[in-house]
């Protein structure tokens, strides 16, 4: 994974991380221990199913760069059904609290999508490529006066 990647993935995985840290501790003190297994749980799903996306949109960038724009539409509505499946799934679960679970699953979505969001506008990515040494240089075909 080039250092940009994994710079993107890095600074968008932190904040969720945190982001689920404190939605933990808050739903231990409002739901007890039940909500923070569910906060955690749902972390985790963001975590894991975002990240996955971000590694098959910027490989799609890479090596299909014309699907690239559709590739991430398609992406980002299959990760949102994803999360609707997930909340139906666990919705009457006795395992955690599907309260805090859903809470925590939309908050952590968020905060990924805008942490996402501001690493890539931080980026200094190039998007033409430098004149590079091997490259041949045009020639002046034009009379000098």
């Amino acid at each position: 994974m080039p250092s940009n990647d994994a710079r993107t993935l890095l600074q968008a995985a932190v904040p969720t991380a945190v982001a689920g840290a404190v939605a933990t501790a808050v739903s231990a003190g409002v739901a007890g221990g039940k909500g923070a297994v569910g906060a955690a749980v749902a972390t985790i799903v963001v975590i894991v199913f975002m990240g996955i996306g971000l590694v098959v949109l910027q490989r799609t960038a890479r090596s299909l760069p014309h699907l690239f724009q559709a590739m991430g539409l398609m992406l980002y509505a299959a990760q949102l059904l994803l999360m609707f499946i997930f909340v139906a799934a666990f919705k009457d679960t006795t395992m955690f609290n599907p309260r805090a679970f859903a809470i925590t699953l939309v908050a952590t979505t968020l905060v990924w999508i805008g942490a996402q969001t501001r690493a890539h506008m931080k980026a200094k990515i190039l998007y033409v490529e430098p004149e590079s040494d091997k490259a041949e240089k045009p020639k002046n075909t034009g009379s000098k006066s």
